[in-house]
Protein backbone atom coordinates (compact mmCIF):
# COMPACT_ATOMS: atom_id res chain seq x y z
CA UNK A 1 0.00 0.00 0.00
CA UNK A 2 1.38 3.42 -1.01
CA UNK A 3 0.64 5.18 2.30
CA UNK A 4 3.18 7.60 3.75
CA UNK A 5 3.67 9.62 6.92
CA UNK A 6 6.10 12.49 7.48
CA UNK A 7 5.60 13.73 11.06
CA UNK A 8 8.55 16.15 11.04
CA UNK A 9 8.07 17.87 7.69
CA UNK A 10 5.75 20.78 6.92
CA UNK A 11 4.69 22.96 4.02
CA UNK A 12 6.03 26.38 4.99
CA UNK A 13 4.94 28.50 2.02
CA UNK A 14 2.98 28.55 -1.25
CA UNK A 15 3.23 31.06 -4.11
CA UNK A 16 1.23 30.96 -7.36
CA UNK A 17 2.09 32.81 -10.58
CA UNK A 18 -0.32 33.13 -13.51
CA UNK A 19 0.20 34.71 -16.95
CA UNK A 20 -1.19 38.21 -17.49
CA UNK A 21 -3.13 37.12 -20.56
CA UNK A 22 -6.83 36.66 -19.66
CA UNK A 23 -9.03 34.72 -22.09
CA UNK A 24 -12.78 35.25 -21.68
CA UNK A 25 -14.75 32.09 -22.41
CA UNK A 26 -17.34 34.19 -24.25
CA UNK A 27 -14.66 35.08 -26.80
CA UNK A 28 -14.98 31.55 -28.25
CA UNK A 29 -18.54 32.17 -29.45
CA UNK A 30 -17.34 33.19 -32.89
CA UNK A 31 -15.39 29.92 -33.21
CA UNK A 32 -17.79 27.44 -31.62
CA UNK A 33 -21.15 29.24 -31.65
CA UNK A 34 -23.05 30.93 -28.84
CA UNK A 35 -25.09 27.87 -27.81
CA UNK A 36 -22.02 25.64 -27.55
CA UNK A 37 -20.11 28.15 -25.43
CA UNK A 38 -23.05 28.87 -23.11
CA UNK A 39 -23.55 25.14 -22.63
CA UNK A 40 -19.85 24.78 -21.77
CA UNK A 41 -19.98 27.62 -19.23
CA UNK A 42 -23.04 26.11 -17.58
CA UNK A 43 -21.46 22.65 -17.35
CA UNK A 44 -17.95 23.65 -16.23
CA UNK A 45 -18.45 27.00 -14.53
CA UNK A 46 -15.47 28.47 -16.38
CA UNK A 47 -15.92 32.11 -17.40
CA UNK A 48 -12.25 32.88 -18.10
CA UNK A 49 -8.77 31.33 -18.10
CA UNK A 50 -5.13 32.46 -18.25
CA UNK A 51 -2.75 31.64 -21.11
CA UNK A 52 0.97 32.06 -21.57
CA UNK A 53 2.58 33.97 -24.42
CA UNK A 54 4.18 32.03 -27.30
CA UNK A 55 7.62 31.43 -25.74
CA UNK A 56 6.54 31.52 -22.08
CA UNK A 57 6.82 28.19 -20.28
CA UNK A 58 5.86 26.59 -16.99
CA UNK A 59 9.47 26.98 -15.84
CA UNK A 60 9.26 30.75 -16.46
CA UNK A 61 6.30 31.10 -14.12
CA UNK A 62 7.80 28.53 -11.75
CA UNK A 63 11.05 30.47 -11.49
CA UNK A 64 9.17 33.68 -10.69
CA UNK A 65 7.01 31.88 -8.12
CA UNK A 66 10.07 30.38 -6.41
CA UNK A 67 11.91 33.72 -6.33
CA UNK A 68 8.91 35.46 -4.80
CA UNK A 69 8.40 32.68 -2.27
CA UNK A 70 12.02 32.62 -1.09
CA UNK A 71 12.15 36.42 -0.86
CA UNK A 72 8.91 36.63 1.15
CA UNK A 73 10.07 33.90 3.53
CA UNK A 74 13.55 35.41 3.87
CA UNK A 75 15.32 32.26 2.66
CA UNK A 76 18.49 32.31 0.60
CA UNK A 77 18.73 30.04 -2.47
CA UNK A 78 21.80 28.34 -0.99
CA UNK A 79 19.57 26.96 1.78
CA UNK A 80 17.55 24.83 -0.67
CA UNK A 81 18.68 21.21 -0.72
CA UNK A 82 16.30 19.82 -3.34
CA UNK A 83 14.32 21.14 -6.31
CA UNK A 84 11.62 19.02 -7.95
CA UNK A 85 9.60 20.14 -10.97
CA UNK A 86 6.29 18.43 -11.65
CA UNK A 87 5.21 19.01 -15.26
CA UNK A 88 4.13 17.44 -18.53
CA UNK A 89 5.11 20.67 -20.31
CA UNK A 90 8.92 20.77 -20.12
CA UNK A 91 10.97 23.42 -21.91
CA UNK A 92 12.74 20.72 -23.93
CA UNK A 93 12.62 16.97 -24.45
CA UNK A 94 15.86 17.13 -22.52
CA UNK A 95 17.16 18.40 -20.14
CA UNK A 96 14.42 18.60 -17.56
CA UNK A 97 12.97 21.99 -16.71
CA UNK A 98 14.24 21.67 -13.15
CA UNK A 99 17.78 22.21 -14.48
CA UNK A 100 16.70 25.51 -16.05
CA UNK A 101 15.08 26.67 -12.81
CA UNK A 102 18.14 25.56 -10.83
CA UNK A 103 20.31 27.84 -12.97
CA UNK A 104 17.94 30.80 -12.86
CA UNK A 105 17.47 30.65 -9.09
CA UNK A 106 21.21 30.26 -8.48
CA UNK A 107 20.75 27.15 -6.36
CA UNK A 108 23.84 25.39 -4.95
CA UNK A 109 25.60 22.59 -6.83
CA UNK A 110 24.73 20.08 -4.09
CA UNK A 111 21.00 20.71 -4.54
CA UNK A 112 19.34 17.52 -5.88
CA UNK A 113 17.30 18.51 -8.94
CA UNK A 114 14.97 16.54 -11.25
CA UNK A 115 11.56 16.49 -12.98
CA UNK A 116 8.48 14.37 -12.34
CA UNK A 117 6.45 13.75 -15.51
CA UNK A 118 2.97 14.01 -14.03
CA UNK A 119 0.06 16.32 -14.67
CA UNK A 120 -3.00 16.73 -12.45
CA UNK A 121 -1.63 14.50 -9.66
CA UNK A 122 1.81 16.15 -9.52
CA UNK A 123 1.04 18.06 -6.30
CA UNK A 124 0.25 14.96 -4.24
CA UNK A 125 3.02 12.87 -5.80
CA UNK A 126 5.53 15.74 -5.64
CA UNK A 127 4.89 16.32 -1.94
CA UNK A 128 5.48 12.64 -1.21
CA UNK A 129 8.72 12.52 -3.22
CA UNK A 130 10.11 15.73 -1.72
CA UNK A 131 9.19 14.73 1.83
CA UNK A 132 10.64 11.24 1.35
CA UNK A 133 13.95 12.71 0.22
CA UNK A 134 14.04 15.00 3.23
CA UNK A 135 13.13 12.26 5.67
CA UNK A 136 16.00 10.09 4.42
CA UNK A 137 18.71 12.75 4.09
CA UNK A 138 20.13 15.88 5.69
CA UNK A 139 18.05 18.15 3.43
CA UNK A 140 16.43 20.87 5.53
CA UNK A 141 14.44 22.62 2.79
CA UNK A 142 13.04 21.49 -0.55
CA UNK A 143 11.29 23.37 -3.35
CA UNK A 144 8.46 21.72 -5.23
CA UNK A 145 7.46 23.57 -8.40
CA UNK A 146 4.38 22.56 -10.38
CA UNK A 147 3.13 23.88 -13.68
CA UNK A 148 1.81 23.06 -17.11
CA UNK A 149 1.10 24.97 -20.31
CA UNK A 150 -1.35 22.45 -21.69
CA UNK A 151 -2.90 25.03 -23.99
CA UNK A 152 0.15 24.67 -26.22
CA UNK A 153 -0.76 21.05 -27.01
CA UNK A 154 -4.48 21.70 -27.45
CA UNK A 155 -5.72 21.76 -31.03
CA UNK A 156 -7.12 25.23 -31.84
CA UNK A 157 -10.49 23.76 -32.91
CA UNK A 158 -10.86 21.37 -29.97
CA UNK A 159 -14.03 22.59 -28.25
CA UNK A 160 -13.74 19.83 -25.64
CA UNK A 161 -10.46 21.18 -24.25
CA UNK A 162 -9.66 24.64 -25.60
CA UNK A 163 -12.04 26.51 -23.29
CA UNK A 164 -11.19 24.26 -20.33
CA UNK A 165 -7.41 24.69 -20.09
CA UNK A 166 -5.76 27.34 -17.94
CA UNK A 167 -2.04 27.80 -17.28
CA UNK A 168 -0.01 28.69 -14.20
CA UNK A 169 2.85 27.52 -11.96
CA UNK A 170 3.22 27.27 -8.21
CA UNK A 171 6.18 27.02 -5.84
CA UNK A 172 5.85 25.17 -2.53
CA UNK A 173 8.54 25.15 0.17
CA UNK A 174 8.90 22.17 2.49
CA UNK A 175 10.93 22.36 5.71
CA UNK A 176 11.83 20.17 8.64
CA UNK A 177 9.63 20.92 11.65
CA UNK A 178 9.33 20.10 15.33
CA UNK A 179 5.88 21.70 15.65
CA UNK A 180 3.34 19.30 17.20
CA UNK A 181 0.66 20.21 14.66
CA UNK A 182 3.00 19.70 11.73
CA UNK A 183 3.36 16.63 9.59
CA UNK A 184 2.13 15.28 6.29
CA UNK A 185 0.26 12.06 5.55
CA UNK A 186 -0.38 10.83 2.03
CA UNK A 187 -1.96 8.03 0.06
CA UNK A 188 -1.13 7.45 -3.63
CA UNK A 189 -2.68 5.26 -6.32
CA UNK A 190 -2.32 4.62 -10.05
CA UNK A 191 -3.85 2.59 -12.85
CA UNK A 192 -1.84 2.29 -16.05
CA UNK A 193 -4.82 0.68 -17.79
CA UNK A 194 -6.06 4.23 -18.30
CA UNK A 195 -2.92 5.53 -20.02
CA UNK A 196 -4.93 6.41 -23.15
CA UNK A 197 -7.61 8.38 -21.29
CA UNK A 198 -5.50 11.58 -21.37
CA UNK A 199 -2.77 11.44 -23.98
CA UNK A 200 -0.75 13.29 -26.62
CA UNK A 201 -0.10 10.31 -28.94
CA UNK A 202 2.59 11.84 -31.16
CA UNK A 203 5.90 13.55 -30.59
CA UNK A 204 7.36 11.17 -28.03
CA UNK A 205 9.91 8.49 -28.79
CA UNK A 206 7.36 5.79 -29.69
CA UNK A 207 5.48 7.87 -32.26
CA UNK A 208 8.11 10.49 -33.02
CA UNK A 209 7.06 10.73 -36.69
CA UNK A 210 3.30 10.61 -36.10
CA UNK A 211 1.10 12.00 -38.84
CA UNK A 212 0.95 15.81 -38.44
CA UNK A 213 -2.26 16.15 -40.44
CA UNK A 214 -5.58 16.69 -38.62
CA UNK A 215 -8.02 13.81 -38.29
CA UNK A 216 -11.57 13.47 -37.00
CA UNK A 217 -11.58 11.59 -33.68
CA UNK A 218 -14.36 9.34 -32.36
CA UNK A 219 -15.88 12.30 -30.48
CA UNK A 220 -16.32 14.13 -33.79
CA UNK A 221 -13.62 16.70 -33.02
CA UNK A 222 -10.69 17.48 -35.31
CA UNK A 223 -7.16 17.12 -33.89
CA UNK A 224 -3.73 15.89 -34.88
CA UNK A 225 -1.78 13.14 -33.14
CA UNK A 226 0.50 15.86 -31.76
CA UNK A 227 -2.31 17.42 -29.73
CA UNK A 228 -3.91 16.29 -26.49
CA UNK A 229 -7.01 14.10 -26.52
CA UNK A 230 -9.21 13.08 -23.61
CA UNK A 231 -11.67 10.20 -23.40
CA UNK A 232 -14.24 12.26 -21.54
CA UNK A 233 -16.62 9.51 -20.46
CA UNK A 234 -13.82 7.31 -19.11
CA UNK A 235 -12.23 10.22 -17.25
CA UNK A 236 -15.56 11.24 -15.76
CA UNK A 237 -16.29 7.70 -14.54
CA UNK A 238 -12.81 7.47 -13.01
CA UNK A 239 -13.08 10.76 -11.17
CA UNK A 240 -16.50 10.21 -9.62
CA UNK A 241 -15.67 6.67 -8.45
CA UNK A 242 -11.97 6.32 -7.63
CA UNK A 243 -11.49 9.83 -6.21
CA UNK A 244 -14.26 9.62 -3.56
CA UNK A 245 -13.04 6.11 -2.73
CA UNK A 246 -9.48 7.25 -2.01
CA UNK A 247 -10.79 10.04 0.23
CA UNK A 248 -12.91 7.59 2.23
CA UNK A 249 -9.99 5.18 2.48
CA UNK A 250 -7.74 8.01 3.70
CA UNK A 251 -10.28 8.97 6.35
CA UNK A 252 -10.42 5.36 7.55
CA UNK A 253 -6.65 4.89 7.61
CA UNK A 254 -5.97 8.18 9.42
CA UNK A 255 -9.00 7.95 11.70
CA UNK A 256 -10.22 11.36 10.55
CA UNK A 257 -13.42 12.77 9.09
CA UNK A 258 -14.75 15.86 7.32
CA UNK A 259 -15.03 17.67 10.65
CA UNK A 260 -11.24 17.42 11.19
CA UNK A 261 -10.43 19.60 8.15
CA UNK A 262 -10.86 23.28 7.38
CA UNK A 263 -10.24 23.06 3.64
CA UNK A 264 -10.59 20.45 0.91
CA UNK A 265 -8.34 21.64 -1.93
CA UNK A 266 -9.08 19.44 -4.94
CA UNK A 267 -7.75 19.42 -8.47
CA UNK A 268 -9.97 21.77 -10.47
CA UNK A 269 -10.99 19.37 -13.25
CA UNK A 270 -14.33 20.86 -14.27
CA UNK A 271 -17.44 22.10 -12.53
CA UNK A 272 -19.56 18.99 -13.05
CA UNK A 273 -16.85 16.67 -11.71
CA UNK A 274 -16.28 18.85 -8.64
CA UNK A 275 -20.01 18.98 -7.95
CA UNK A 276 -20.28 15.19 -8.13
CA UNK A 277 -17.28 14.67 -5.83
CA UNK A 278 -18.57 17.18 -3.27
CA UNK A 279 -22.02 15.59 -3.37
CA UNK A 280 -20.71 12.05 -2.91
CA UNK A 281 -18.45 13.04 -0.02
CA UNK A 282 -20.92 15.53 1.50
CA UNK A 283 -18.35 18.34 1.65
CA UNK A 284 -19.66 21.63 3.09
CA UNK A 285 -19.54 24.35 0.43
CA UNK A 286 -17.52 26.66 2.68
CA UNK A 287 -14.77 24.03 3.00
CA UNK A 288 -14.57 23.23 -0.72
CA UNK A 289 -13.09 26.29 -2.51
CA UNK A 290 -13.35 26.73 -6.28
CA UNK A 291 -10.93 28.62 -8.54
CA UNK A 292 -11.90 26.89 -11.78
CA UNK A 293 -14.37 29.59 -12.78
CA UNK A 294 -11.62 32.24 -13.14
CA UNK A 295 -8.49 30.20 -13.91
CA UNK A 296 -9.70 27.04 -15.67
CA UNK A 297 -8.16 23.61 -15.28
CA UNK A 298 -4.51 24.36 -14.46
CA UNK A 299 -3.38 20.73 -14.12
CA UNK A 300 -1.23 19.77 -11.11
CA UNK A 301 -0.96 23.35 -9.89
CA UNK A 302 -4.72 23.81 -9.57
CA UNK A 303 -5.18 22.71 -5.94
CA UNK A 304 -2.30 24.93 -4.77
CA UNK A 305 -3.65 27.83 -6.86
CA UNK A 306 -7.03 27.30 -5.20
CA UNK A 307 -5.43 27.52 -1.75
CA UNK A 308 -3.69 30.78 -2.69
CA UNK A 309 -6.90 32.11 -4.22
CA UNK A 310 -8.87 31.51 -1.02
CA UNK A 311 -6.30 32.28 1.68
CA UNK A 312 -3.70 34.48 -0.04
CA UNK A 313 -5.01 37.74 1.38
CA UNK A 314 -5.55 36.55 4.95
CA UNK A 315 -3.09 37.55 7.66
CA UNK A 316 -2.95 34.74 10.18
CA UNK A 317 -4.34 31.44 11.42
CA UNK A 318 -3.80 27.79 10.60
CA UNK A 319 -5.84 25.51 8.40
CA UNK A 320 -5.94 21.74 8.41
CA UNK A 321 -6.00 20.98 4.69
CA UNK A 322 -6.77 17.90 2.61
CA UNK A 323 -5.34 18.05 -0.92
CA UNK A 324 -6.43 15.69 -3.72
CA UNK A 325 -5.05 15.39 -7.25
CA UNK A 326 -6.12 13.06 -10.05
CA UNK A 327 -5.54 12.68 -13.77
CA UNK A 328 -3.13 11.58 -16.49
CA UNK A 329 -1.58 8.17 -16.04
CA UNK A 330 -4.01 7.37 -14.52
CA UNK A 331 -2.64 8.56 -11.21
CA UNK A 332 -4.31 10.02 -8.17
CA UNK A 333 -3.75 10.59 -4.49
CA UNK A 334 -4.35 12.63 -1.39
CA UNK A 335 -2.39 14.23 1.44
CA UNK A 336 -3.12 16.16 4.60
CA UNK A 337 -1.12 19.05 6.04
CA UNK A 338 -1.54 21.95 8.44
CA UNK A 339 -0.82 25.26 6.69
CA UNK A 340 0.06 28.63 8.17
CA UNK A 341 -2.18 31.16 6.41
CA UNK A 342 0.47 33.89 6.78
CA UNK A 343 2.72 31.94 4.37
CA UNK A 344 0.04 31.39 1.72
CA UNK A 345 0.68 34.31 -0.60
CA UNK A 346 -1.65 36.09 -3.03
CA UNK A 347 -1.60 35.04 -6.68
CA UNK A 348 0.90 37.06 -8.74
CA UNK A 349 0.94 37.80 -12.47
CA UNK A 350 4.06 37.57 -14.61
CA UNK A 351 5.06 37.23 -18.26
CA UNK A 352 8.84 37.06 -17.77
CA UNK A 353 10.71 34.97 -20.36
CA UNK A 354 14.03 33.13 -20.15
CA UNK A 355 15.23 34.57 -23.44
CA UNK A 356 18.52 32.67 -23.29
CA UNK A 357 16.51 29.46 -23.57
CA UNK A 358 14.89 30.36 -26.89
CA UNK A 359 17.13 28.46 -29.29
CA UNK A 360 16.12 28.79 -32.95
CA UNK A 361 19.39 28.17 -34.76
CA UNK A 362 22.35 25.80 -34.48
CA UNK A 363 24.53 28.90 -34.42
CA UNK A 364 23.15 29.70 -30.97
CA UNK A 365 24.59 26.49 -29.46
Amino acid sequence: MAKFSFPNIKISGIQTVVPKNVIQTSSYKELFGSDEVEKFIQMTGITQTRRTTHFQTASDMGTTAAKLLLEKLGISPDQVGSLIMGTTSPDYRRPGSSSIIHKRLGLPIDCATFDISLGCSSFVYGIQVAASMMQNSDIERALLILGDTAGKTTYPKDKASLMLIGECSVAILLERSTEPQGGIQSLLRSDGNGYRYLIVPGGGYRNIDANPEPEIYSDGIERTLHHSVMQGTSVFTFTITDVPRVVKDFFAQTNTSIEDYDCFAFHQANGLILQQIAKKLKFPTEKFPISLDRYGNTSGASAALTICDKYGNQANGQIKTLVCGFGVGLSWGIFSATLDVATIFPIAEDDTLFEEGIIQSAKEL
